[in-house]
């Protein structure tokens, strides 16, 4: 896929419609994963540490980390981290979700991050997530396209074109037909288990479009959720097609709940990755010195969506940096360590880029419009790894669905292999 761009864009919309929750996206990616030959390890198994060439990885909830050994890995190698996140924002159910209001069914459903909330209305919802039965098994569970958050006709509200205000209480519950539907039964029913036997649920609500390819020449690509699985995906693509360097570890860490801070136990701010480059470490026979020494050679690239200079309002960009879509994915800079770029980072980035043959190009924020974060500076905070902060330039963050180009998807995945091997 690194070779193929078109080919890359296939897989990459097949994933996307394959992973409408961070639980379906974690088994997407370990899908893919064993099929490339990793071996996937417990948390509550013993492990047995890296072997030389040695591939392997581990879930946890909407959350997992593989990684990939070089041929000549020892106690004290570097290891170069892909950082991502596999969480989008919208809508969650809650609990006891099924209501009626005036003969119609709905779904009570809370708000997860920070979507544009206008985006998903008048839109076809699919309702997915993972079930969890009686004898502490789970299933995943997706229905197809069953619901829908209407908006009031403009009969009804004849200024609505001057501004449109949503409660998100009263103007964001989806309906799903008429009468008496229960949420339980449409899932159950989706994953082939007994309602009787779910004792409870982390679902939501997703577009239920699939991505299309459009733009006068297919060149770009409108997609739910390419923040960020933009990023996901070409982390898998990198660490499946690329031989790490000889003496390094390349790992690919996909958190959840990024869209709310990464505080979590699959989060950034959790402990996940930490543990597992700890037990990496002992099975590698490391000692305190080894891993000081391993760390202090180590990389994360934190790969998260950033935004292309919008055409219909470009006064909300930095009137010098100017990033477009198809220009190459983004360096993102801040000086207030929003992003965790600094000017070693920008040159590790630049030969990444230069090593995929790629363009690249630069993201900082106009002073007035404040940026938002990503899992760099949580991850350069918690584990004290040296981190740079880059992501593909999006349209339409946030929105249901988003905008990219597909050379900066394919740009991505291609710097990806860079970064493993070493740039």
């Amino acid at each position: 896929m690194l070779q193929d761009r078109d080919r890359y864009i296939d897989q990459f919309t097949e994933f996307v419609e394959a992973s409408p929750t961070s639980y379906h996206a974690v088994a997407s990616l370990a899908e893919a994963l064993v099929a490339a030959g990793f071996v996937e390890h417990r948390e509550a198994d013993a492990w047995l540490g890296i072997e030389p060439a040695g591939r392997g990885f581990v879930r946890r909830d909407g959350a997992l980390i593989a990684w990939r050994a070089g041929s000549a890995v020892h106690a004290a190698s570097p290891v170069r981290v892909f950082g991502c996140h596999t969480d989008s924002p919208g809508f969650v159910l809650k609990p006891q979700p099924d209501t009626q209001a005036e003969g119609w069914a709905q779904i009570g459903v809370e708000v997860y991050g920070g979507p544009l909330l206008n985006s998903w209305l008048d839109r076809d919802l699919a309702i997915a997530g993972r079930l969890v039965l009686r004898d502490g098994s789970e299933a995943l569970a997706r229905t197809g396209a069953v619901a829908r958050i209407p908006q009031l006709a403009i009969h009804l509200d004849r200024g609505v074109n001057n501004g449109l205000t949503l409660d998100k209480q009263r103007h964001t519950q989806p309906i799903v037909g008429l009468g008496e539907v229960s949420a339980v039964e449409l899932l159950a029913r989706s994953a082939g288990v007994d309602a009787a036997d779910v004792v409870a649920m982390d679902a939501r609500v997703a577009d239920a479009q699939a991505p299309a390819r459009i733009g006068a020449e297919g060149e770009l690509l409108a997609s739910p959720r390419l923040d960020n699985l933009s990023s996901v995906v070409a982390g898998l693509a990198a660490i499946v097609e690329t031989e790490p360097a000889a003496d390094s570890i390349a790992m690919l860490a996909a958190f959840d709940h990024e869209e709310l801070g990464s505080e979590s136990r699959s989060g950034a701010s959790g402990p996940f990755l930490e543990e597992v480059l700890d037990r990496l470490r002992a099975g590698l026979g490391a000692d305190v010195e080894d891993a000081a020494r391993g760390l202090a050679g180590s990389w994360c690239l934190s790969a998260d969506a950033g935004h292309s200079v919008h055409p219909n309002y470009p006064e909300r960009h930095d009137p010098q940096v100017r990033p477009r879509a198809g220009q190459g994915p983004m360096l993102k800079v801040n000086a207030n360590q929003r992003y965790a770029s600094d000017a070693h980072g920008a040159a590790l980035w630049t030969r990444c880029c230069a090593a995929a043959g790629i363009g690249i190009q630069e993201f900082v924020s106009n002073n007035g419009v404040p940026c938002g974060t990503t899992i760099g500076p949580l991850t350069a905070t918690r584990i004290g790894i040296r981190t740079v902060d880059v992501g593909v330039p999006l349209l339409s963050m946030h929105s249901a669905r988003e905008l990219a180009h597909v050379d900066d998807l394919h740009g991505l995945a291609k710097a990806a292999g860079g970064f493993f091997a070493g740039a």
